[in-house]
């Protein structure tokens, strides 16, 4: 234990700094920030909460927002709001949902929000807005820390067996890429219409792309939660495949979650807070009570990214 111990505050040294996790702190976390996507055109405003849940006794989820921690609230304070900041690019979001019991999913989860930023930092340069090197650069730097999480699940018997979901977006001036490994999700909300980003890494959905199950067999099949991609598999070690890449337009709500909540919150009552609330950090906390009132019994990650006019 004392080994373990030592181990985490040497990743905590390491790899401190624009994450969303603290083992200190309690297990509510917000934020509300706003950063320049195009200066004198377009900016981003930011609101994202993390929680244990109901039934889980750590919170093995983890997320990345640029350049700050989150502000951390206890339950009956998480209401309050943190002043604006401005933030240069790159402009990349990640929530990570950690597998692998308490210690191998906590560390999981932020290896991937702590390593892939400053991978992908080594890869693309501010100003390079080539969409194959965007995605190249992001594949690449997702591949690097597949096999850091494979050689510590390896090297650490307390970190044996553990892996992550993995959910980013990239904002560029005039472009978002989207990407994602597991069954974390992004949603896009434009002119009223919901519409998924990313494609679930479970058996479930795999059988129905094989046409074994139908679609009202998905949400409660037995395989659902049983994944066959995600950070720290071996199948993994190209990184993610499959983008979405789309331009970016002032009104655009975009929301990224830990299954957490969009396993238990029906992507129609989604669509509609994220249409309805127009404070980002409001919408957050709004998911993730309706996550916790629908007996999610896992942690809950919700972050929410609203494309406005610069002020």
């Amino acid at each position: 234990m004392a080994l373990l111990t030592s181990l985490k505050r040497w990743w905590r040294r390491t790899f401190g700094g624009g994450s969303g996790h603290d083992p200190e702190a309690t297990d509510e976390f917000a934020t509300l920030s706003s950063l320049t996507l195009d200066p004198g055109r377009l900016r981003l405003k930011v609101g994202v909460v993390s929680v244990r849940g109901n039934y889980r006794e750590h919170n093995e989820d983890n997320y990345y927002v640029p350049g700050r921690r989150p502000v951390r609230y206890d339950v009956l304070a998480e209401s309050g709001e943190t002043p604006a900041v401005t933030l240069e690019p790159p402009n990349l979001f990640i929530v990570a949902d950690g597998m692998g019991g308490q210690q191998g999913g906590e560390q999981a989860s932020l290896m991937a929000v702590e390593l892939i930023p400053r991978e992908v930092a080594k890869r693309l340069s501010p100003d390079d807005a080539e969409p194959r090197h965007v995605q190249e650069a992001i594949r690449e730097a997702v591949a690097q820390v597949n096999q850091e999480i494979l050689g510590s699940s390896g090297a650490i018997t307390e970190f044996s067996n553990m892996g992550t979901t993995v959910v980013l977006a990239q904002f560029l001036p005039d472009k978002v890429y989207i990407a994602g490994l597991g069954d974390s999700r992004a949603y896009r909300l434009r002119d009223g219409v919901l519409e998924c980003l990313t494609k679930d890494h479970n058996l479930a959905r795999a059988l129905l792309d094989a046409g074994t199950i139908t679609a009202e067999e998905l949400d409660n099949h037995k395989f659902k939660n049983v994944l066959y991609l995600y950070l720290g598999s071996k199948d993994a070690r190209g990184g993610p495949e499959d983008f979405r890449v789309m331009d970016v337009r002032r009104g655009d709500r975009f929301l990224m979650a830990s299954d957490g909540l969009t396993g238990v919150v029906a992507d129609a009552e989604i669509g509609r807070v994220l249409g309805s609330v127009a404070d980002p950090q409001e919408a957050a906390v709004l998911l993730k009570n309706l996550a916790l009132a629908n007996d999610s019994k896992d942690n809950i990650t919700c972050l929410i990214v609203h494309v406005v006019a610069h002020e």
